[in-house]
């Protein structure tokens, strides 16, 4: 939902509450699919080197 031209915060909040009760619901994850099948992989981490 596009909010950008709302410019007052509690009345931005209702409708975005308010889009978000109407959106359909999500479908579930699939039982074999792993949480972070979609992250970036990485080979090899240096030691004390952040991973991403």
């Amino acid at each position: 939902m596009n909010t950008k031209n709302i410019e007052d915060k509690a009345e931005r909040k209702t409708a975005k509450r308010a889009a978000r009760k109407a959106a359909p619901a999500k479908a579930k994850r699939a039982a074999g699919v792993a949480r972070g099948s979609m992250k970036k992989k990485i080979r090899h981490q240096a030691q004390g080197q952040r991973k991403r």
